[in-house]
């Protein structure tokens, strides 16, 4: 499909002098409490004690392990390290079978009792379980390692050398990055979804903003469900940023409570001064957002729906940590309701996590979409990474709830692959091609 030119920005711009501030934003102070000042300032190289460190099974113990054998050296906390066994899960083949066995005996022998072995993706599951807070510095062995800025906490992707180094010393050094504020104002209309707010950001903003954290607010993002708000900085990876983050509310505290951890008012403490100086405010509708697709092969290919003509599908996949937790499935769930998934389409479900996938059948979100003809497949990245079932055959074209369509990432290089919220993903199942979602909302099923 032929590339369409961007459209005019829909932001208002404002530029802050920032040598007229004297406030800190609610990133800068996580980081100057994490290096032990009293302020910091972007641009500015520091060294911060880490809170949480997370890693996965493709990312963690098997990366790690040599480097900490050569130093002869051991974790230095286990109690601030969480793993996750979420991309060779199940064991497809012995040499997956031996990097999950591997996992096991690490954790095992390093003392980390906060291992969940197959219960979902890192990022879901380190919040299911009450691990992230608001004002944490924490780092993670995975791009998407953001999502913790939905806790209001300053949580960063490093690689696996860098992660060696942050389990031996309990520290990291960090380049404070500037703040971009980003404001929606008004509400999201039915059909419309966190998904679609950042994939309009990934087609106005680029993937280059690095060194940059982008803190959302505004009516719009306070009205978001936790899992919503996830999204949004989850896909602040995709943006090239270091980070994305909202600050807690009432809605934080409720998840925290939730996932079985303290939650005391205190932590409202964490938010940006009055007077912080941003170097960037961005203001958006909400009310005015259609549902967006991004075309291969980047998110950054992103349009309003209706603009994709008649682009027809051979598989919608709902998984992924931005795109299968249990807000994600009951969204599907709307358009699904009644109705069938279209003759020769297929679509693959993989709820992120092992508590999405039961509150979803005991909730009777998992039956609707069985009784559509949804096919069930593990908890755990599968097909986003290209692992395990789902992936795609040359010539295949697929629209998925993930946060990026780079190409060959989903299987064969010849695949195609648009992204697109979970609304938009199950239309497109019904349809066979791409649609509007909010066609299929409101209106009774044939």
């Amino acid at each position: 499909m032929p590339v369409v030119p961007l459209p005019a920005p829909r932001w208002k711009l404002q530029s802050v002098p920032m040598d007229a501030r004297s406030g800190s934003t609610l990133s800068e102070k996580i980081v100057a409490r994490a290096c032990g000042r009293a302020q910091v300032r972007p641009g500015e190289v520091v060294t911060c004690r880490v809170d949480l460190a997370l890693m996965h099974d493709s990312s963690g113990p098997r990366r790690v392990k040599s480097h900490l054998e050569r130093l002869g050296a051991r974790v230095w906390d286990p109690d601030r390290v969480v793993i996750a066994s979420d991309h060779f899960v199940p064991a497809a083949d012995a040499e997956s079978a031996e990097f999950l066995a591997l996992t096991r005996r690490w954790a095992r022998d390093q003392g980390v009792e906060r291992f969940y072995d197959m219960q979902g993706i890192c990022h879901v599951v380190v919040q299911e379980h009450g691990h992230v807070r608001p004002g944490m510095f924490a780092v993670g062995a995975d791009s998407h390692s953001p999502s913790g800025g939905a806790l209001g906490a300053f949580m960063f992707g490093i690689g696996s050398t860098e992660m060696a180094g942050v389990l031996v010393t309990g520290e990291i050094w960090l380049r404070v990055p500037e703040t971009w504020r980003v404001d929606w104002r008004g509400r999201l209309r039915p059909g419309v979804s966190a998904k679609d707010m950042m994939l309009l950001l990934c087609a106005e903003l680029g993937m280059s903003n690095e060194y940059r954290v982008f803190e959302y607010g505004g009516e719009a993002v306070d009205a978001l469900p936790q899992m919503e708000r996830f999204v949004l900085c989850n896909m602040a990876t995709e943006l090239g940023a270091d980070t994305g983050i909202v600050a807690p509310d009432a809605t934080t505290l409720a998840a925290l409570r939730e996932a079985g951890a303290t939650a005391d008012e205190d932590l409202l403490q964490w938010r940006s001064d009055p007077d912080a100086g941003y170097a960037r405010r961005l203001e958006y509708d909400a009310t005015s957002l259609d549902p967006q697709v991004a075309a291969p092969h980047s998110p950054v290919n992103s349009r309003a729906v209706g603009r994709f003509g008649d682009v027809r599908i051979d598989q919608a996949y709902i998984g992924a940590c931005t795109g299968a937790k249990l807000d994600d499935l009951r969204m599907a769930a709307e358009i699904l309701r009644g109705r069938t998934v279209a003759a020769g389409r297929r679509l693959l479900i993989a709820p992120a996590s092992t508590r999405t996938l039961r509150i979803a059948s005991e909730d009777g979100t998992l039956a609707t979409l069985a009784a559509a003809g949804a096919i069930l497949l593990p908890s755990g990245c599968g097909a986003c990474a290209g692992f395990g079932g789902g992936v795609l055959a040359a010539g295949e074209v697929c629209i998925a709830s993930t946060a990026r369509n780079f190409k060959g990432r989903m299987g064969s290089s010849d695949a195609e692959v648009y992204l697109g919220s979970p609304y938009t993903v199950a239309a497109a199942a019904v349809a066979g091609r791409i649609v509007d979602p909010r066609e299929f909302l409101g209106r009774a099923a044939a």
